[in-house]
């Protein structure tokens, strides 16, 4: 069995990690304090397809491997593990469950 990553998988590790060394690492300390993300940074990690890891690529989501949604959790939290945490909660929890239970419409 192979455990090494894909090239594909390597590529999203970094993309994920510049953008939390960019975005969210600088911001680590006041996400904490205020205990919140700026939606400033919210808004950028849409595009990337953190906002919706499990969701199917046909309802615009990135509809990414298990592995690939580990990766990109881990490395948020490199740079703050509430972040993670949240991305994490928002894409198995909120968007997992309107994908296996909900309607087309939703």
């Amino acid at each position: 069995m192979d455990f090494q990553l894909s090239e594909e998988q390597r590529l999203w590790r970094k993309v994920v990690h510049d953008f939390v060394a960019k975005e969210i690492k600088p911001l680590a300390q006041e996400i904490n304090e205020k205990e919140e993300i700026p939606p400033s940074v919210i808004k950028k990690m849409g595009p990337l397809g953190l906002l919706g890891m499990s969701v199917p690529e046909e309802y615009s989501g990135a509809e990414l491997d298990a592995i690939s949604a580990a990766i990109a959790i881990e490395e948020l939290a490199w740079g703050d593990g509430g972040t993670a945490l949240t991305i994490e909660a928002h894409n198995e929890l909120g968007c997992a469950a309107v994908v296996l239970f909900g309607s087309a419409d939703q």
